[in-house]
């Protein structure tokens, strides 16, 4: 029965671990290791957002909509999530929220790097 136990135990931290593994990955650009989402649009971060908190919401989100966390999506160690005030949660690295932007076209686009000043691609440690 104990192992039983461990084994439910096991599967369900890899369900959970797979949630977030699935809204994004890693990618190489130029050399520089960078996350995407999972379809392998650019992340960025925005220097106007707090810690674990959303400063981007109307039009900000139309052109930077955020990396969506599903409602039964569990944090996973640097990977964690933020309740926007609109009701919907996203993604967060290292307490930044992440962004996509509406002028990346296709996968490997950076055009959202420096927007501004306050738009940052998110990076891979």
């Amino acid at each position: 029965m104990k192992s039983i136990t461990i084994g439910l135990a096991v599967l369900l931290l890899g369900t959970a671990a797979s949630y977030a593994a699935e809204a994004w990955k890693e990618a190489d650009v130029g050399g520089t290791k960078i996350y995407t989402d999972a379809n392998g649009m650019t992340l960025y971060t925005y220097d106007k957002d707090e810690a674990s908190k959303s400063n981007c919401y109307d039009k900000c989100a139309t052109n930077w909509p955020p990396l969506k966390a599903e409602a039964d999506a569990k944090a996973e160690g640097e990977w964690t999530i933020v309740d926007r005030t609109d009701g919907t949660r996203m993604w967060a690295y290292e307490g930044k929220p992440l962004y996509t932007f509406i002028k990346d076209k296709k996968a490997g686009d950076v055009t959202g790097d420096g927007v501004g000043g306050v738009w940052h691609i998110a990076k891979a440690d």
